[in-house]
């Protein structure tokens, strides 16, 4: 399908703003008939699905840009950051409801493992304090993340990072 990806985006959008929303009214708004839809799809399970898959294929994609184990690590961070927002903006659906899915499970446990690495690589090279709760950088980074995406909708992807990164290393850093 030609517009499948502007269908799962806006099913993306508006299923995080409704989560009740018809495949006919997600349909209307990406500009292509329901029967189109439902020809790629046999319901909103599976529409939901897609979207998942989607955002996951996406943050891995910003995982892979970022360079977390090669990258210096402010430059790592800032790309992560970056490309994260990037990716809340486009697919704004929540991760956590589609944890359901063991095979989803995974892919995000193994980005967030991912992630984990190198906040304690950022540790190890003093760029982050050693004296915080294991997990906890991760956890408020992640929350950063999520508030980036919404509260700071006039800033570009690039300017959100550098108030995120200015707000965690300043919390955090060593």
């Amino acid at each position: 399908m030609r517009n499948l990806e502007l269908v799962l985006t806006t099913g993306a959008r508006m299923l995080a703003e409704d989560p009740a929303t018809s495949i006919a009214a997600i349909a209307a708004e990406a500009g292509v008939d329901r029967r189109t839809v439902y020809r790629r799809f046999a319901g909103r399970d599976e529409l939901l699905a897609a979207v998942y898959q989607a955002r996951l294929d996406a943050i891995e994609e910003a995982v892979a840009a970022a360079r977390l184990r090669e990258a210096p690590v402010p430059v790592a961070l800032h790309r992560y950051v970056e490309g994260i927002i990037g990716v809340n903006r486009k697919w704004p659906v929540e991760l956590k409801r589609m944890t359901a899915d063991p095979a989803a499970r995974e892919r995000r446990d193994r980005v967030v493992e991912e992630v984990e690495v190198f906040l304690r690589r950022a540790t190890a090279e003093g760029f982050l304090r050693p004296d915080l709760p294991p997990g906890w950088p991760g956890a408020v980074l992640g929350r950063l993340l999520h508030l980036g995406g919404q509260e700071l909708p006039e800033l570009t992807d690039a300017q959100a990072a550098d108030v995120l990164v200015d707000t965690f290393l300043r919390g955090f850093g060593a």
